[in-house]
């Protein structure tokens, strides 16, 4: 049974999905990075206000001193603003990260089974294949059971395989071929 259409439609249908899901957490991401960004410079932009207003208030320099409040105050609306869309941010770049994963392991999953499926059609493969092999070596020695000659001898004897692993030095697998011949 070789690995259907269906299943390859599916793997590319998978890997279509994840990619499309990586796309908008990748999206999602710079979004909330823009966010941070924002809410970070909004933190400076603040501190810049108090350090102006700490710097007029040394100074006496009344118009520092108002421009640097109004740059506080300016600076804690714009955090104020900023916040729950950094929170909302954060909490789709999750869901979006987890969707993203789902996708991934549904990928995987039809992977794993198109690989389960060629490796047992291999291995189906593979003993078809030696049966046939099997099957042709013992119709040639039936049909050659009557021609065969003394000193020629195709099939070594039980007693014949007994005294090659005999005779073999230790652990030393020795070919079949060569103990029949030499009979060692």
């Amino acid at each position: 049974m070789a690995v259907s259409r269906a299943l390859r439609r599916l793997l590319r249908i998978r890997d279509l999905q994840e990619e499309q899901s990586r796309l908008v957490l990748e999206s999602a991401l710079g979004e909330l990075h823009r966010l941070e960004n924002a809410m970070t410079a909004t933190f400076e932009r603040d501190r810049q206000g108090r350090s102006l207003v700490q710097a007029s208030a040394r100074t006496g320099d009344l118009p520092d001193r108002l421009a640097g409040l109004e740059e506080t105050r300016a600076a804690s609306r714009h955090a104020a603003a900023l916040a729950p869309r950094v929170d909302a941010a954060g909490k789709e770049v999750q869901d979006l990260r987890q969707e993203f994963f789902l996708r991934r392991v549904e990928r995987r999953q039809a992977e794993t089974l198109i690989q389960e499926t060629e490796a047992r059609e291999a291995a189906e493969s593979g003993r078809r294949s030696q049966q046939a092999l099997d099957d042709w070596y013992g119709s040639r020695l039936r049909s050659n059971s009557g021609d065969r000659r003394a000193d020629a001898d195709p099939v070594p004897s039980r007693g014949a395989e007994f005294v090659c692993q005999a005779n073999g030095s230790s652990g030393q697998t020795i070919e079949r071929d060569s103990c029949v011949a030499g009979k060692s």
